[in-house]
């Protein structure tokens, strides 16, 4: 009997198997996200296009391509008021509409400014994409795989700019004032279908709980946990954290992030520094701008230039996945490090070899090798590093309540 005893104590144990019901609920959510990733690619090699086509300045073309950033702003700081009134699910469908009309604007801008204000639109669609695909699949994802469902976002951003480079390179053989225009535009179809799924999807248990509506939260944890004793244990914590929130209208919110408490100090830190180093790593600027960058190191035909850009789309998308799937495994923290690490040793090359080409006539392949390289590893090693950890980052507020 011992041995026996022995013999199980011996076994690893039993992987947490994957709840269907949560993954499908967590995908449809994330599809949402190829709207920003497609976008972030398209607009790469469609700008191209769009300066011949419009003559518009370099600081033309700046403004335009970082003006999305700048405007997500609005919609980020407007999507946690959004979808606690009208529920994750609903808000995720406005981001989608709102990309829709984005997309259609700047798909038949007649000017600048009509492209400008498309782009503005498109870019507060991009903040409410950004915040409630990773609220949504964290407060409907078990405990357990919870670091992989809430890296389905960040995947999708990747699939969005692996689109986003083939159908430049698919439509770069068009006339120049039809093919950027089809380039932004075809992003009004997935935006339809994505609104479509997501009324499919069940509404989030947590807000559900916050609106009182117990039974049919109950429902829906019962689909998304493994067991009956693990949907009353989250049921029991989402009350909890709920309950002290309910009447909560924001008093006293300023004062609680400026003169935080100890434990709301080190999330605040985490939060905000990740984040803040997921933008200072330059991967937005890397990703907009890598024809620019394979330009310079001496590719120099168009349709050649996109090309590229889908090997850098492939390889980004790849470790990004490795990322996901390996994430609950290996930790945040290790994984966080290795990336950041890789990052800087690529970047690093890519500017000894960029450098080298700025200063001679003649241009070696092994140095444009060494750029093309050194781009694709710094994408690949933002994709297993900084790039899932946003979704952990909402995960842990959600947790904390």
């Amino acid at each position: 009997m011992d041995e026996d005893n022995k013999m199980e104590s011996d076994q690893p144990p039993k992987k947490t198997p994957l709840n269907k019901y949560a993954l499908a609920c967590a995908l449809l959510a994330s599809t949402n996200s190829i709207l920003l990733g497609y976008d972030i690619g398209v607009m790469s090699g469609a700008v191209l296009f769009i300066k011949d086509n419009m003559n518009i300045s370099s600081s033309q073309v700046e403004i335009l391509v970082g003006s999305l950033n700048v405007c997500s702003l609005i919609g980020a700081l407007a999507s946690g008021k959004t979808s606690d009134m009208i529920g994750r699910r609903y808000t995720i469908i406005l981001s989608a509409a709102t990309f829709l009309i984005g997309s259609l604007l700047m798909g038949f801008a007649p000017s600048y400014p009509f492209l400008m204000a498309g782009r503005v639109v498109a870019g507060i669609g991009v903040g409410y994409s950004l915040m409630i695909a990773p609220v949504y699949t964290a407060e409907v994802s078990p405990a357990m795989t919870r670091g992989l469902l809430t890296s389905l976002p960040e995947i999708f951003i990747t699939v969005g700019i692996l689109l986003g480079y083939i159908f430049n390179y698919a439509l770069a053989g068009l006339p120049h004032h039809i093919n950027w225009r089809l380039m932004l535009g075809l992003a009004a179809l997935p935006a339809i279908a994505i609104a479509y799924g997501v009324l499919q999807m069940p509404e989030s248990p947590r807000w559900l709980i916050m609106k009182g509506n117990i039974e049919e939260a109950k429902r829906v944890l019962r689909k998304t946990s493994d067991n009956d004793d693990e949907a009353d244990l989250r049921l029991e914590e989402i009350i909890k954290a709920a309950g002290s929130t309910t009447n909560w209208k924001g008093q006293g919110v300023w004062k609680e992030l400026l003169r935080p408490t100890k434990p709301l100090r080190r999330i605040l830190l985490a939060a905000i520094g990740i984040n803040f180093f997921m933008q200072a790593s330059g991967n937005d600027a890397v990703v907009y701008y890598t024809p620019s960058v394979f330009n310079a190191a001496g590719i120099h035909n168009r349709k050649g230039l996109i090309a590229v850009t889908i090997i850098m789309g492939i390889a980004k998308t790849f470790f990004c996945i490795v990322s996901a799937l390996f994430l609950d495994n290996f930790g945040r923290r290790p994984m966080l490090l290795l990336g950041t690490i890789g990052m800087a040793v690529s970047l690093a090359g890519l500017g000894l070899g960029s450098m080298y080409l700025h200063n001679v006539d003649y241009k070696p392949p092994w140095a444009i090798a060494l750029c093309v390289v050194a781009v694709c590893a710094d994408v690949s090693f933002f994709s297993i590093g900084l790039g899932p950890k946003h979704g952990s980052i909402h995960q842990k507020y959600f947790l904390l309540g």
